[in-house]
C-alpha cells in the first residue's frame, strides 16, 4: 500500500452557528516586507464564512517611493481571488497574459481553477497609498478544476440607501448583483454608514455571514464592534441594523455553509494531499501553471511540504 504523503496542510470546513449571533475573532499579524496584514480568515474555530476562506485586511499605508506590494509569480489552484481597495492601486499580472490595475470603486477576480500563476504589486504611477483587502472564494468540487480566467470591472455600481450606501463586488445583496461570475451562493459587499445614523440590511436566512470593519466606527443592534477582529453572525438572520457615531466602512461576507472539507497548504485549496503533493511538483517544474512573463523578477519558490505554509500575504 502507498504510502500517504506528510503535508502541513490546514483542514477547513464550515463550522455553522445555526441562531443568530456575534462571535468575535481578533485578526493575527503577518508582516510582508514593510506591509503589515492582519489576517480574518482562516482564524482558529472560524475556518470559513460560506465558501469565502481567506480574507487579508492591508493598509493603509501612504509612502513616497518604493512599492509597499510586490509579490513575485506564485500558483494557484482550487479558488477564486478577490481583490477589492479602499485607497490606492494594485497591478495585477498573470500566466494568460492578462494585466489589470485595480482601483477603488473596481475590483479583480481571478479563478485559477486547475491552475494559474500571478503576480501582484502597486505600479509605478500610484497617488502614493494602499488600503484594501484580498479574499479567496473555495471553488466546490465540479468547478475546481475549471480552465483558469481573470476578470476586471473598473467601476461597480454604488447604491445609495436611507443611512448609508452598499458596493457589492460578489454575489447579490438586497437586489444588488455584483457582474463577477462565481460559482457557489455568496455575498461580498462593502458597506458605508453615514455619521450619527443607521444602515438596515436585509440578510439571506440560509447564508451564514460575518463582517469586518475597515474604517470608522460601528455597531451592529447597538453593540459595538471592534477593529481587527472577524464578528461572525451565524444563520437564520434575516436583517442587521448597523450604526456608526463618526461614519464607518464595514466589509460583509457570506454564504450558505460550505457542504465540502478542504485543505489549504500555501496558495493551493484542495481536497487530499496528494493533489497538494502534485501541484507542488508541478510548480517547481515549471509545469501546469505558465509563466508570468511580464513581472520583472523571479518567482517564489514553493515551501517544503512538511512544513505549515501560510498563504503569501495578498496572494
Amino acid at each position: 500500500m502507498a504510502k500517504k504523503p506528510m503535508v502541513a496542510a490546514e483542514e477547513c470546513s464550515a463550522q455553522v452557528t445555526s441562531e443568530q449571533t456575534v462571535e468575535s475573532f481578533p485578526n493575527s499579524e503577518v508582516q510582508l516586507g514593510s506591509l503589515t496584514i492582519s489576517r480574518a480568515l482562516p482564524v482558529r474555530n472560524r475556518r470559513l464564512v460560506g465558501p469565502w476562506c481567506f480574507l487579508d485586511r492591508f493598509g493603509p499605508v501612504t509612502f513616497t517611493d518604493g512599492k509597499p506590494m510586490d509579490v513575485a509569480p506564485h500558483p494557484h489552484i482550487g479558488l477564486q481571488t478577490v481583490t477589492w481597495l479602499l485607497d490606492g492601486e494594485v497591478l495585477h499580472d498573470d500566466s494568460l497574459g492578462c494585466e489589470a490595475v485595480v482601483r477603488p470603486g473596481g475590483v479583480n477576480v481571478m479563478t485559477a481553477g486547475q491552475g494559474i500563476a500571478h503576480a501582484e504589486q502597486t505600479p509605478a504611477e500610484n497617488s502614493g497609498g494602499l488600503n484594501g483587502v484580498q479574499l479567496w472564494v473555495a471553488l466546490p468540487n465540479v468547478h475546481r478544476d475549471i480552465a483558469p480566467s481573470f476578470e476586471s470591472f473598473a467601476e461597480l455600481t454604488t447604491t445609495e440607501k436611507r443611512g448609508g450606501a452598499i458596493r457589492v463586488f460578489a454575489g447579490t445583496l438586497g437586489g444588488v448583483s455584483s457582474p463577477t461570475r462565481h460559482y457557489s451562493e455568496l455575498v461580498g459587499a462593502d458597506l458605508e454608514i453615514h455619521a450619527g445614523e443607521s444602515l438596515e440590511l436585509g440578510l439571506a436566512a440560509d447564508y451564514e455571514h460575518a463582517l469586518l470593519v475597515l474604517r470608522g466606527d460601528c455597531t451592529i443592534e447597538y453593540r459595538p464592534l471592534q477593529a481587527e477582529a472577524l464578528h461572525y453572525l451565524g444563520t437564520r438572520r434575516t436583517s442587521a441594523c448597523l450604526g456608526s457615531s463618526s461614519g464607518a466602512r464595514v466589509l460583509l461576507i457570506g454564504g450558505p455553509p460550505f457542504p465540502e472539507k478542504i485543505l489549504m497548504w500555501w496558495n493551493f485549496v484542495a481536497r487530499t494531499a496528494e493533489e497538494i503533493v502534485q501541484a507542488r511538483t508541478d510548480w517547481e517544474g515549471r509545469r501546469r501553471f505558465g509563466e508570468v512573463t511580464a513581472y520583472g523578477g523571479p518567482r517564489l519558490v514553493a515551501p517544503t511540504l512538511a512544513r505549515f505554509a501560510r498563504p503569501n500575504p495578498l496572494s
